[in-house]
């Protein structure tokens, strides 16, 4: 089984930052550029908790479909899925569940 503390250096190194929430006492922030995923530690290591967005403030903005457009919700706040934005968190996602995957 993965070890969650190698797990986490080793996305630490890749340069992720790591971060925790108040809110979320069980889980750990993956921060890069504007994009947050949480992860919490289980049997089989790390694992993702919820889906990834983008950093909006203290919160996580998801991604919804509002008035037949793509956009990050967070609470009342909202700011526009462009393009880039999507692709920067692709990317992120994707090298993130590398990580993940690996033992």
């Amino acid at each position: 089984m993965p070890d969650p503390a190698e797990q986490l250096q080793r996305i630490y190194l890749a340069g992720f930052e790591l971060q925790t929430f108040e809110r979320f006492p069980r889980a750990v922030g993956v921060l890069r550029e504007e994009c947050i995923a949480l992860l919490e530690a289980s049997p089989e290591g790390l694992r993702l908790l919820g889906t990834p967005g983008w950093r909006m403030g203290d919160a996580i903005g998801v991604l919804v479909e509002k008035n037949g457009r793509q956009v990050f919700q967070a609470k009342e706040q909202v700011l526009e899925a462009t393009p880039e934005r999507l692709e920067k968190l692709r990317v992120f996602r994707a090298e993130l569940e590398s990580f993940l995957r690996e033992s």
